[in-house]
């Protein structure tokens, strides 16, 4: 009777000096082709938690790359493609925002890969897959470390918020997941499980509680369930639902910084370079605001001055006809006082520049020294040859002459009047 095969004997991890490769499940070389690469690329993997990093060579500490698991929906493998030119071996690992392709040398390789992921992701060794005994106790090993890792560590959907703050996050964010861990609101050193599913149109929000006992997490449902972390917790509503439930995860797979790869020009070393981001151009310059016009202050009476005159014109002020002697209780001027009009008050305009003096002309002489002879005519013709104002001052004074007559006139019957009435007093 064959005995049973004892497992491989493997040595113990001997303590790494500092800057040594970091210490990963699984690790060899991996190529890739993600949802924007043209070709595949070839690097160093390892498998830690639930990431897969990639490095540039098995020399390198720092990774270039890294892939989270926690968004895992299943594998599909592809049949060999038997090319002499691409003899690989090629399979997918789908996730739940992408489809990201590898390549590997061979039908263990992959089988391998396949079997640490999925022992991380179900916290238990698989059995479905083409292995042998030796690489089924590394994979017991790589759940021992992944279960006592994940004692230690919250899983990726625990997040310190309250209940109204996750049922918020739940609904704004739906494509990320409906299962969220979120504090005990109790204050006890529990935690509290928060669930959002549509039911016919309507969301419908669950919440349940998970109490800390000891070094175990017991669910409190129907049938209380113990589990020993709290990635245990979140595996028995997934795996109790049928998957129906999802673990909440924001997308951070996107970068934040433009940048690019540049060549240096003098060691011809490719490098990464991250440009500030371009200033936003700043706008026209506004055009220089008008003055408000001046408000328009209202002309007072007293401000309103009359327009000025047209120069061209000559003005005469005509003495019009005396008004009729129509008195009612005025005093009458005596005969003998004359009348003085007052004149009506005119505007004030500007004074008309004063005209020089007309000098006369010197009189012609005569062929023998003498004044030349003066033509025939009357005198006001002589002052006035050509205006014509002598009709007009006869016209003046012939107004003037019928003015006095008038005023004569009516002095004579004031007196009439003052006589006839000191006629009576004296007859008493």
């Amino acid at each position: 009777m064959a005995s049973a095969l004892s497992p491989p004997r493997v040595p113990k991890p001997k303590p790494k000096p500092k800057g040594a490769l970091p210490s990963h499940y699984h690790e060899s070389f991996l190529e890739k082709k993600g949802p924007r690469d043209q070709d595949y690329r070839k690097f160093w993997a390892g498998l830690r938690g639930l990431t897969l990093y990639f490095y540039k060579s098995n020399r390198d500490s720092q990774h270039v790359e890294k892939l989270d698991l926690g968004t895992f929906v299943k594998f599909m493998d592809e049949a060999p493609w038997g090319s002499a030119q691409d003899p690989g071996i090629h399979f997918s690992l789908v996730l739940r925002n992408q489809e990201v392709k590898f390549k590997v040398e061979s039908l263990e390789s992959r089988e391998m890969w396949k079997g640490f992921i999925l022992t991380v992701l179900e916290l238990r060794v698989p059995s479905n897959l083409t292995l042998l005994p030796g690489h089924l106790y590394m994979m017991a090993e790589a759940l021992a470390k992944e279960e006592a890792r994940r004692a230690l560590e919250a899983p990726s959907c625990f997040m310190k918020v309250s209940r109204v703050e996750a049922q918020l996050l739940l609904e704004r964010y739906p494509e990320c997941g409906n299962l969220l861990l979120r504090p005990s609101g109790d204050g006890a050193a529990g935690v509290s499980v928060t669930t959002r599913q549509m039911l016919n149109g309507t969301p419908v929000i669950r919440h349940y509680k998970v109490k800390h006992e000891g070094p175990k997490y017991v669910i409190d449902v129907e049938e209380p369930f113990s589990c020993a972390s709290l990635d245990a917790v979140v595996d028995y509503f997934v795996s109790n639902t049928k998957k129906a439930l999802v673990p909440f995860l924001l997308d951070d797979d996107y970068e934040k910084v433009l940048g690019y790869v540049e060549a240096d020009k003098e060691n011809g070393e490719s490098v990464w370079v991250a440009p500030s981001a371009p200033a936003a151009p700043s706008p026209d310059p506004a055009p220089p605001k008008q003055p408000p016009p001046a408000p328009v202050k209202p002309v007072s009476g007293q401000d309103k001055r009359p327009p000025l005159p047209d120069q061209d014109e000559n003005y005469v002020i005509p003495i019009a006809d005396a008004p009729a002697a129509n008195y009612v209780n005025e005093d009458v001027l005596p005969p003998g006082r004359p009348v003085i009009l007052k004149p009506k008050r005119l505007a004030k305009v500007q004074a008309k520049p004063p005209k020089p003096p007309v000098m006369p002309k010197p009189e012609p002489r005569g062929l023998n020294g003498g004044p030349a002879r003066k033509p025939a005519g009357s005198s006001a013709q002589a002052l006035f040859p050509t205006t014509g104002l002598g009709d007009v001052t006869a016209e003046l004074e012939e107004k003037l002459q019928r003015r006095r007559a008038l005023e004569h006139s009516a002095g004579r019957a004031g007196d009439q009047r003052a006589h006839l009435g000191a006629k009576p007093s004296s007859q008493k």
